[in-house]
């Protein structure tokens, strides 16, 4: 994908992107721990739910 900035420009953004500061180690994304993750407090807040229900009534 070629740029729409003038060179000047584009070696500016290069220059910044390799800082130390915006060159941080990432680990990888892992969906299926998002996945549970979200479960689990869906079925937390769930069961929270019912409990106060039950003693509300």
């Amino acid at each position: 994908m070629t740029s729409r900035l003038n060179p000047d420009d584009q070696q500016r953004v290069e220059e910044y992107l390799q800082t130390p500061q915006h060159r941080v180690e990432r680990k990888p994304f892992r969906p299926w721990l998002l996945l549970i993750v979200v479960v689990a407090v869906t079925v937390g807040l769930g069961l929270l739910s019912r409990l106060l229900s039950y003693m509300a009534l």
